[in-house]
């Protein structure tokens, strides 16, 4: 075998000790990377609060601080759209009106009225009465049908007669 065959596979007894740590070094060193959050995927609490304003335009009705689609091609650009525009000193006002001249007023969301948070509260009310309304028609006790004439007791009185010989029978 050629000579420069013959450490092929082997380590040095000094290498063989410095593989745990550089692995460790490297992961250590790996681990930003890796958990680095952009933007969109740990919005501020400003970068929310704008982006409660603007409708997402991915199809699903959330505003963009509430859509919950993975990689929406939407909400994602437009969450860190914002922060760069909040970091640049635009107020929030600006950064909506900014958005409403680029996608259209289809994008913006205003406040809730007062009716917004009154009707769903009001809506209880007429709910709860329908529930009180099904219960009382549905679950009336309803009289036991009478099948035929009572029994006399002389006919009570043979059968309670024969129970008490059979019993009698048993002892």
């Amino acid at each position: 075998m050629p000579k420069f065959l013959s450490n092929v596979g082997r380590t040095s007894r000094s290498a063989r000790g410095l593989e745990a740590p550089l692995l460790l070094a490297l992961i250590v060193a790996a681990a930003p990377l890796v958990f680095a959050e952009t933007a969109a995927e740990k919005p501020s609490v400003d970068v929310r609060r704008v982006g409660a304003h603007i409708g997402c335009q991915c199809g699903c009705n959330d505003t963009v601080a509430t859509c919950a689609m993975l990689e929406c091609s939407f909400s994602k650009p437009a969450k860190e759209k914002i922060a760069k525009l909040q970091a640049a000193g635009m107020t929030d006002k600006t950064i909506i009106d900014q958005f409403v001249a680029e996608f259209g007023p289809i994008v913006y969301r205003g406040n809730p009225s007062f009716y917004g948070w009154l009707v769903p509260y009001l809506l209880i009310l007429p709910g709860l009465a329908l529930i009180g309304w099904f219960l009382r028609r549905y679950y009336k006790p309803r009289p036991i049908a009478v099948t035929g004439p009572a029994p006399d007791d002389s006919t009570l009185a043979k059968y309670h007669d024969r129970i008490e010989r059979d019993l009698a029978h048993l002892e």
